[in-house]
């Protein structure tokens, strides 16, 4: 893959009910080249469309890759509408096996939310097992055929485990909760003591 390849990798991180999006455009070389920022609601519907707002006005980006398949406690990604919305093709990975994420959902939902999220998980393309170096991750792809997504995650991952884009993300989102969940936790302790509210 050349150098100056671009993709979007997305990572979230989480306190509450909401979740801090964050996106990171870095270059096949490592270059990190841009960042965006959202949320979603930490167990709702919202993350397909935190995921496309995040994606940027370029068309230098060539990928978008998100960490996962439900971010935000089960709040579950459409990775085809996502393909289709931002005209790219869309990886998701993970890094453990799974058995899926069926019993987990009807463990924690019923009724209409468990039927909407199992509805847009089932929709979602196969897990693949990626070779890295010594190590395996598991790819979701659509827009793009799995030959062509291996080769995308390896190029992006020049020393194995998590795809640059993906831990850049997850830095910057790291960093982005803990700095405005500390910013609202202190507006809070503020509006408390201003308002006399419990």
């Amino acid at each position: 893959m050349k150098a100056g390849v671009r993709a979007l990798g997305v990572a979230e991180s989480y306190r509450d009910d909401r979740s801090t999006l964050a996106g990171a455009v870095v270059r096949a070389s490592r270059v990190v080249d841009g960042f965006s920022f959202g949320t979603c609601t930490v167990g709702g519907t919202d993350a397909t469309d935190a995921v496309v707002s995040l994606f940027p006005d370029r068309e230098d980006v060539r990928y978008l890759l998100v960490a996962g398949i439900a971010p935000a406690w089960f709040n579950v990604l459409d990775l085809t509408e996502i393909a289709a919305r931002v005209d790219r093709p869309v990886l998701s990975v993970t890094f453990e096996e799974s058995p899926g994420l069926e019993t987990a959902l009807r463990e924690a939902f019923s009724g209409d939310a468990l039927d909407e999220r199992l509805a847009t998980y089932r929709d979602q393309p196969a897990r693949r097992r990626v070779s890295v170096g010594d190590e395996a991750v598991f790819v979701r792809a659509v827009g793009i055929d799995d030959d062509e997504a291996a080769d995308v995650v390896r190029g992006f991952t020049p020393e194995g485990g998590r795809p640059e884009p993906l831990r850049v993300a997850r830095l910057a989102a790291r960093a982005a909760d803990e700095q405005f969940g500390r910013a609202a936790d202190e507006q809070f302790v503020r509006d408390d003591g201003e308002n006399g509210t419990e």
